[in-house]
């Protein structure tokens, strides 16, 4: 608990570390808040998730764009928009969150019902709290009636946004939407930024500091691992595989209901959860939506987890959908290990060209760990656990500030920064803010240019490990004023 404490703090520097590196800080030039806020910044832990979910068409993606202060996700009246990223982050208040859209996508085929309620579904699952978008000049709908007994029975904390009330006028449609039972709605026009701040304040009211299941501090609690990869992978096979009994059915109902998620698997004597994506339904006529659905699934297995166990087909070319997912674990900072299918299937001709795709279409993972599995037959799924085990400690490896320093000035001293415009950046100190995935905040005399960066993250893993860990490093650059000091 004490831990939590200087987490929120300082990030995961204890109190004399911190001392100390306050007063190399001032020695340097920077104030006292420049060095608080970058600690804050990096020290956070998982972050809390909310989920934006709500019928098509009554602006989800608009305050999705309004939230996180920038257009990303893609606002467009085509249903059948695929985009990479279903996850944002947010900062609102001088509190950081997660964003999961579940907009641009409606399955007609399906029903318009079915497929509200079925990406609702994936996203509260996710989610530590959920804003309901409901349009004010429509009213409720029945399919609005349907996602709140959705909300109700998942429990969540719900925010309710009466979307595209462009002025006072329309202020009482809002008043109107108190019948769906979930408190006031809160009146929005995401479009011109209407009211989105007192909605916002009331959001930070509905989500947790950190998430529900804090990382590591179940005590004796089983580690979470998604396992993740596109449709017909092989992922219900090797989880029933390394469960030694068919515990996932995939079945070919429409996409509503949901196979057991959370399984409790023992695997080399010790017992672990494994959170499944098996389920994605993929039927022919449906295969549009289905890469959407997918990542919205994957999103969902990907925040509850703490590893990412990535399952590619190696008897088929690595596809941009595979490397969609290994960005998406990549991004949400999860530990990662690569697991390669159907590996007794090759033949030595695609075994030399999926070893060039490797290198190149996976070189930015090259420090994951990498399994060669056949979850038809059973082989090498020994080799699983050690390899997570790695992971797992990668990601929760934890560097020194004093030994980080005494690395950063021999690193610095061998191999300068690029002289830029007559002048020659340097990295002046650090420190490793938090863990999970392991973060670090490098001060500097100027701009660090991103090549430099990616060769002191290449060199702190030669140095450090951090085998299947992303590595996340923020620059802070010294601001004139310091110079007086």
């Amino acid at each position: 608990m004490n831990d939590q404490i200087h987490g929120d703090e300082h990030g995961e520097l204890g109190d004399a570390e911190y001392a100390e590196f306050m007063e190399l800080a001032a020695q340097e030039g920077f104030e006292a808040e420049e060095i608080e806020g970058a600690l804050g910044e990096a020290g956070h832990g998982p972050l809390p998730v909310l989920a934006v979910v709500g019928r098509p068409n009554v602006g989800k993606s608009t305050l999705v764009n309004r939230i996180i202060g920038r257009r990303e996700a893609v606002v467009e009246d085509r249903p059948g928009v695929t985009r990479d990223r279903v996850t944002y982050e947010a900062e609102w208040a001088g509190r950081r969150f997660k964003v999961v859209d579940t907009g641009g996508w409606e399955q007609d085929v399906l029903g318009i019902d079915a497929s509200v309620a079925a990406q609702a579904e994936y996203a509260i699952e996710a989610a530590d709290a959920v804003v309901f978008v409901v349009d004010a000049t429509v009213g409720a709908t029945d399919t609005d009636e349907a996602v709140v007994k959705l909300l109700r029975r998942a429990g969540k904390p719900v925010v309710l946004c009466a979307n595209k009330v462009d002025g006072p006028s329309a202020e009482a449609d809002a008043a109107m939407l108190w019948s769906l039972g979930l408190g006031e709605p809160m009146p929005v026009s995401a479009l011109h930024g209407r009211g989105t701040g007192d909605m916002l304040d009331e959001v930070l009211k509905a989500l947790p500091e950190a998430p529900a299941q804090r990382f590591g501090t179940a005590v004796g609690g089983p580690r979470r691992i998604a396992l993740i990869g596109r449709p017909n992978v092989g992922k219900s096979s090797l989880l029933n595989k390394v469960a030694g009994e068919e515990r996932v059915v995939v079945n070919e109902l429409a996409g509503t209901t949901r196979d057991p998620v959370d399984e409790l698997i023992e695997l080399g004597g010790v017992t672990w959860k494994f959170v499944d994506t098996a389920g994605i339904r993929k039927r022919v006529h449906l295969q549009e939506g289905a890469d959407y659905y997918a990542s919205l699934r994957t999103a969902a297995a990907v925040e509850k987890a703490e590893v990412a166990v990535i399952l590619i087909d190696a008897s088929e070319t690595i596809s941009v959908q595979d490397q969609r997912i290994v960005t998406m674990a990549v991004e949400a900072g999860r530990a990662i290990v690569i697991a390669y299918n159907k590996w007794d299937t090759l033949d030595e001709e695609r075994r030399y060209y999926l070893e060039r795709e490797i290198e190149t279409e996976f070189q930015q993972i090259a420090w994951a760990p990498r399994v060669n599995v056949s979850a038809e037959t059973g082989r090498h799924m020994e080799k699983l656990v050690p390899a997570i085990e790695t992971a797992l400690a990668g990601w929760e490896t934890r560097v020194p500030t004093g030994r980080l320093n005494a690395f950063l000035g021999e690193l610095v001293a061998a191999h300068p920064h690029p002289i830029r415009g007559g002048k020659q950046p340097r990295i002046l100190f650090g420190t490793q803010a938090g863990t999970k995935p392991p973060r670090f905040v490098l001060f500097a005399s100027g701009f660090i240019e991103a090549g430099y960066r990616r060769f002191v993250e290449r060199r702190l893993r030669e140095e450090f490990g951090f085998d299947g860990t992303p590595i996340h490093i923020s620059v802070r650059v010294r601001e004139k004023r310091g110079r007086k000091k």
